[in-house]
C-alpha cells in the first residue's frame, strides 16, 4: 500500500519521464508502461486480480504496473504529478486534484451503491441524531468522497463544518482513533464501513442514502490519456465488461473480493448487496456526471474548503466518436 511518504517518492521519480515524455510515448512498436493506482476495493481491484487488462491491451505492447493507495488523495497526488497514468477515486479528490494545478483529466465514471458511506459513533454514545453531533470530534479523510458525505449529512439538519471538530485522519489511522474513543463519530465508506459495522461496540448513525448521489470517477494523467487515448477506451470498456460478468456472479466476485482484502466473505457480502452495487455501471463522462461535479465544487468553494474557483469541464476528456 502506498503513504504518502511513498507517494512523494513517486513524484519524485516521475521527474524523468517529465524530462524525457518521449521515452515514454515515441513509437507504437514500443513496450508503453500503463502505470495504474488502485484501492484493495471495487471492480479494478478484482480485475487486476484476473489480469484482464493485460489480456485485453496485450497486443498493443502495454505493460502493466500497479500501486495500492488507501484513498483517493494521494492517487490522485500522484497521477496530477506524472507519477501515475489512470486510476479510481471519489467525487471529493479531483477537486483537490485540479485546485492543485494537477495534469489530470476525467476520463470516465462508476456508480457507487447508495449507501456506500456510514457516519458510525459508539454503541453506548449519548449521540441518537445527526444534532448530536454538535461540538463533537469527527474523523473524515479531508478531500475524500467521506469528506463530502459528513458535511451533506450535517447539512439535512442545518449543522454546518463549523458545529463540529473535523478530525482529518486516513482510515486505518480513524479506525484505530475510533475504536480507542479518540474520536466521537467517524464517517468512511465500503470495506471501512463494513468492517466497522460488524463491531458490536459500534453503531451506525446514517448512511449516505438519500444524502449524497453517489458518483465515482476515473481519471487519467493528462499526458498518458492525449498520448493514448485508445488505451483509455480500452481499459473502460473491460472493466465495463468484466463488471457486468462480476455482477452476475456475486458468490464468486464474493470470493475473490474477499481473497483481495483479506476480509471475511460476510463482510465483502454486505458491500456487494448494498442498495445500488452495480460493478458494471462503467461509462465516459455524462453531462449528469459532470453537472454533480460541478454543484460540488461550487459548494465546496463556498465553504472555503478548496482554494478556488473551478470549472471541472476544462479538465473533462471525452473520446472520439
Amino acid at each position: 500500500m502506498v503513504t504518502r511518504r511513498q507517494t512523494l517518492g513517486l513524484i519524485g521519480a516521475a521527474a524523468a519521464a517529465i524530462a524525457l515524455p518521449a521515452t515514454r510515448f515515441a513509437n507504437a512498436a514500443d513496450t508503453i508502461t500503463l502505470r495504474i493506482g488502485w484501492q484493495k476495493f471495487g471492480i479494478l481491484a478484482i480485475a487486476k486480480q484476473r489480469g484482464v487488462l493485460e489480456k485485453r491491451l496485450a497486443a498493443k505492447n502495454v505493460s502493466i504496473e500497479w500501486s495500492e493507495f488507501n484513498s483517493g488523495p494521494p492517487l490522485l497526488e500522484a497521477l496530477g504529478a506524472n507519477a501515475l497514468d489512470f486510476g479510481p477515486t471519489g467525487d471529493v479528490p479531483p477537486l483537490f486534484a485540479q485546485a492543485a494545478g494537477g495534469n489530470l483529466l476525467y476520463v470516465g465514471t462508476y456508480k457507487p451503491p447508495k449507501a456506500f458511506h456510514g457516519l458510525l459513533v459508539h454503541k453506548d454514545a449519548p449521540i441518537q441524531k445527526l444534532e448530536d453531533l454538535k461540538g463533537k470530534r469527527v474523523a473524515y479523510k479531508r478531500g475524500s468522497s467521506a469528506h463530502n458525505f459528513a458535511f451533506k449529512a450535517l447539512a439535512t439538519v442545518g449543522l454546518t463544518p463549523n458545529d463540529i471538530e473535523s478530525v482529518d485522519l486516513a482510515p486505518p489511522d480513524a479506525a484505530a482513533a475510533f475504536k480507542t474513543g479518540g474520536v466521537d463519530a467517524w464517517a468512511i465508506w465500503d470495506p471501512f464501513f463494513a468492517v466497522a459495522e460488524t463491531d458490536p461496540q459500534t453503531r451506525l448513525l446514517v448512511t449516505s442514502e438519500n444524502i449524497v448521489d453517489p458518483w465515482g470517477y476515473f481519471l487519467g494523467n493528462g499526458d498518458f490519456v492525449k498520448a493514448h487515448p485508445n488505451i483509455i477506451v480500452d481499459i473502460l470498456d473491460e472493466v465495463k465488461t468484466f463488471g457486468k460478468v462480476a455482477q452476475s456472479d456475486i458468490p464468486g466476485t464474493n470470493k475473490a473480493l474477499a481473497a483481495i482484502t483479506g476480509l471475511k466473505e460476510e463482510v465483502t457480502l454486505k458491500t456487494l448487496t448494498r442498495a445500488g452495487s452495480d460493478l458494471g455501471a462503467i461509462d465516459t463522462m455524462s453531462d449528469a456526471a459532470v453537472k454533480y461535479q460541478q454543484q460540488l465544487a461550487d459548494n465546496f468553494y463556498a465553504l472555503k474548503i478548496v482554494p478556488k474557483q473551478l470549472t471541472i469541464s476544462d479538465i473533462v476528456w471525452h473520446p472520439n466518436a
